[in-house]
Parts: C-alpha cells; sequence; structure tokens
C-alpha cells in the first residue's frame, strides 16, 4: 500500500469517525485548517521507528502550531499486537521528557485493534481509539488547553463517545466505510 494510500484511508477514518462522530470536538479545526501533518512510517523494526518518533518531535518543536498543530506518526505494519503497540506509546511518553518536551507535547494512542483495560476486545467503547493503522498522535498541549477552554464540560466528551458508539453499534461504525477489528 503507498503512502497516499495509507493518508487517505486515515483521514476518511478521521472525517468519518473522529470529525464526523465527533469523537474529538477540537479536531475538525485543525484539520479543516490543514495543519495536521501525516507521516508514513517505514522502519522495518522499533528503533527505526522510534527515530521517526524523534524526528517528528523536533519537526513540532521547530515548526509554528499555525502551520502544523499536530502529527499523526502511522504506521501500517510494524505493529500489528495492540500490546506491544501500548509498550510503544509508553516509549514515546518517555521520549517526550527526553526531547525536554514535557508539558508543551504529549502522545496519543490509536490501534485497529485497541482495547481499553476492563473491557471485552469487541467492546463498542473500544472503538472511541481504533484507527485504521497504529497511529501515534503527537499533540501540542497549548492546542488542546484552549480547546478545553472553549469546550463546555470536557470530561463529558468520554462518556459521551462511548454513548454515540453504543448507538451507532457496530453496524453503524461500518456503514461509514469504516473496518471492524481484524479486518
Amino acid at each position: 500500500m503507498s503512502h497516499a494510500e495509507i493518508i487517505q484511508t486515515t483521514q476518511h477514518w478521521l472525517e468519518q469517525a473522529v470529525i464526523g462522530l465527533n469523537l474529538c470536538p477540537f479536531a475538525k479545526s485543525v484539520y479543516v485548517k490543514n495543519q495536521i501533518r501525516y507521516v508514513v512510517s517505514d522502519a522495518k523494526h522499533l528503533d527505526g521507528f522510534l527515530d521517526d518518533l524523534d524526528r517528528e518531535l523536533d519537526f513540532l518543536q521547530q515548526t509554528p502550531a499555525d502551520e502544523v498543530d499536530t502529527t499523526l506518526l502511522i504506521h501500517p505494519s510494524l505493529f500489528p499486537d495492540f500490546e506491544i503497540f501500548n509498550d510503544v506509546q509508553a516509549l514515546a511518553e518517555d521520549i517526550v521528557l527526553e526531547h525536554e518536551l514535557d508539558g508543551i507535547l504529549q502522545v496519543a494512542s490509536f490501534h485497529p485493534d485497541f482495547q481499553f483495560a476492563d473491557t471485552e476486545a469487541n467492546d463498542i467503547s473500544n472503538y472511541t481509539n481504533r484507527a485504521p493503522y497504529p497511529i501515534l498522535h503527537l499533540i501540542r498541549e497549548d492546542s488542546i488547553a484552549k480547546a478545553v477552554a472553549a469546550f463546555p464540560n470536557p470530561d463529558v466528551i468520554f462518556e459521551r463517545n462511548i454513548a454515540t458508539l453504543e448507538k451507532i453499534g457496530l453496524a453503524g461504525w461500518l456503514a461509514l466505510g469504516l473496518k471492524a477489528s481484524g479486518q
């Protein structure tokens, strides 16, 4: 699969799920302003992927937020196992500290088989963090703070997302042209 196809699939997920279902009420503004950077990693091993992460952290540190607000670092095949990718997110958070970017950038993760603790693998609530590929989302904390300040009751977002997904169910997710876990 080409980088363009991977990015197109990721954008479809953003448009249909993240923005379309309003899973992240902050995503639409950076999306319409074209401030999301999509980086597809071709790393053959973890070290190479972490090198890509280093480069993206440096890039975001050197680039004004009004040009690029956030990066989606995507690897379509290196991390098929969610538990391993979850460990990679923990490493990524340590790397943010090494770059002295704590309080400046944070890392969120998405995975085709994302699973919250204490849920079953097929629980629809897991789809709030399911994406077509393993993705590390590098987010500017200033942008989060501004978005949260403008959004009434940000604490209810998670519960609202679960209610939305329970309402549409897996059939509604699939009707958006999105894949189910394991597809």
